[in-house]
This record gives C-alpha cells, sequence and structure tokens, in this order.
C-alpha cells in the first residue's frame, strides 16, 4: 500500500522545479541581460539559456525533496514547526515533533561540497542549534545534517568529527545521515524511501534530456506562472530590443504566451505601467 500517491509525487516535483523556471529564469534576464546577451560569452543566447534552465532545475530539485519530505514526515504523524526564524533571518530546512522528541534537519542534495562549502554548512547548522538549544529543552532536541543522495560522502568525516564537537558542546543528540538512513532513523523501517525511489525513477522517465526552450508549447499555463511577475520585469524585457529579438523571440516563438499578457495588460491598462506594457507588446506582436 503506498504511503503517498505517485500522483501528490509528481505534481511536487513538476511545480517545484518545471513551474517555477520559467518566471526565475525571466527574473534574471531582466535583472541581468548581458549574461544573455553580451558579446564576450562561449555560448550562444540558446546555450547560455539552456545552460540557465539546467542550472535552475538542479538548484530545484533540492527545493522539491524539502517539499516532498515535509509531506511524507506529515503523512505520518509528524507535527511540522515553523521553519523560519525572521529575527535571527534563520531558514529550517525541516522542523517538527513526535512523541515529545523536537527534530530539525539541514537538508542538502549530495556530500560532494569543496572546503570553504562544507565549512560553511557546518556553521549555518551550528546557528540552527545554537538558536533551537536556546528556545528549547535540549533533552528533547535532536539535530540531524541530511543528505538525500546515498552514493556521495566526500566529507563524511568531517561532518562527524564537527558533529561530535557540537554535541559534545550543546548537549544534544546530533546525526549524520545519507538516503534512506533518514528514514531508518525516524521510523525503524525504510518503506518511505523505497516509495521515493520508486517513484522518483519513474518520474524521471517522464523528464526531457535537456530543458524546453519553447515556452509557448503550453501558453495557457505559461502565462499564468508568468503574469504576476513584477511589471518592471516585463518593461525591462519588452522594451529592450536586443532582449526581445535575441531572447524573448526564442523563450516565445508561436507569440501565444505574448498575446495572452498583452490581453492582460490591457485589463489593467487603467495601471499607467500597464497601460504602457500593453502599447509596447502591442507594437512587438504586430
Amino acid at each position: 500500500m503506498s504511503i503517498m500517491d505517485y500522483e501528490t509525487f509528481e505534481s511536487i516535483f513538476n511545480e517545484e522545479i518545471f513551474e517555477k523556471a520559467k518566471p526565475k529564469l525571466l527574473t534574471a534576464i531582466a535583472e541581468e541581460p548581458y549574461r544573455y546577451i553580451g558579446l564576450f560569452r562561449p555560448t550562444d543566447q540558446k546555450g547560455k539559456l539552456l545552460q540557465n534552465l539546467a542550472y535552475s532545475h538542479e538548484i530545484r530539485m533540492g527545493k522539491a525533496f524539502e517539499v516532498l519530505i515535509e509531506n511524507y514526515l506529515s503523512i505520518l504523524g509528524y507535527e511540522i514547526l515553523p521553519k523560519f526564524f525572521p529575527n535571527e533571518n534563520l531558514y529550517i530546512d525541516q522542523h517538527f515533533k513526535k512523541d515529545n522528541k523536537e527534530y530539525f534537519i539541514e537538508q542538502k542534495m549530495r556530500d560532494d561540497h569543496d572546503s570553504n562549502s562544507k565549512r560553511g554548512q557546518m556553521n549555518n547548522f551550528e546557528r540552527k542549534l545554537n538558536l533551537l538549544s536556546d528556545i528549547h529543552d535540549r533533552k528533547n532536541l535532536i539535530g540531524i545534517f541530511y543528505f538525500v543522495d546515498p552514493n556521495i560522502k566526500k566529507n563524511k568525516k568531517y561532518y562527524l568529527e564537527e558533529l561530535e564537537r557540537m554535541q559534545m558542546g550543546y548537549k544534544v543528540e546530533l546525526h549524520l545521515l545519507y538516503g534512506e538512513e533518514l528514514f531508518q532513523f525516524l521510523e525503524g523501517n525504510i518503506e518511505v524511501w523505497n516509495e521515493i525511489s520508486k517513484y522518483f525513477e519513474r518520474w524521471k522517465e517522464t523528464v526531457p534530456e535537456e530543458p524546453e526552450l519553447n515556452f509557448d508549447l503550453d501558453a495557457e499555463e505559461t502565462f499564468y506562472q508568468i503574469k504576476d511577475l513584477d511589471p518592471s520585469i516585463f518593461e525591462t524585457l519588452f522594451t529592450n530590443d536586443q532582449l526581445f529579438n535575441q531572447i524573448i523571440t526564442i523563450l516565445f516563438p508561436e507569440g501565444k504566451t505574448l498575446k495572452l499578457l498583452k490581453d492582460y495588460f490591457y485589463s489593467k491598462r487603467s495601471i499607467p505601467i500597464y497601460n504602457t506594457l500593453y502599447k509596447e507588446l502591442a507594437k512587438r506582436i504586430n
């Protein structure tokens, strides 16, 4: 019997990785246009766009696994606790409790970081440990440094030494876990991990070999994903001749999404910036 249905799993990954990639790409182009249209680049515009989307998908994969594991924890009966502490400007990847035990997890995709990154990660983990150990009962607090991918353990010795140091200093139970070890520790079995692995393999079969640059393939869906971007982003994208001719025409080759945006801007034309955008886009499309 499934713990989570595949459709829920699939929707989490598609939303976190693909749906949020389009607005992030357009924002990145508007904020640093010469990364995409500058002369001194080893790749052409399509190459840079593909590179950006592929990198974005990789980063978003980590976020998708955060959302996924939180969903599994909720299904398994754990109470999800606040993750963001604004006074300290700290975000905790997983924060939950069950049976009078409070857990926090620093979650990463894989243990393959260089020396500076691994030290930065440990410093960040210790800041969260320090915060939570001050406001909660240390005897019931458990900290976990967790890597989703169980096959790469480049810095395992370093992390274990650092966690041992912190455990002695803070008197808090700490663990370094990889892959299935998280669910072995929490639930005493790997049923959740086996399901995640099976679903992920199935989901990967539906993913194209390289990112899709034609955002017009599903124009309505693209429109709903990007329509609420800050209008200043659209203004940059649609008023800069180089950006429009070299980038926008690649992403929206059929103009379907642009027509939907034009109509949307027209509906909001009482607001000056949207009236400007409507006129600019109408001119571009024509």
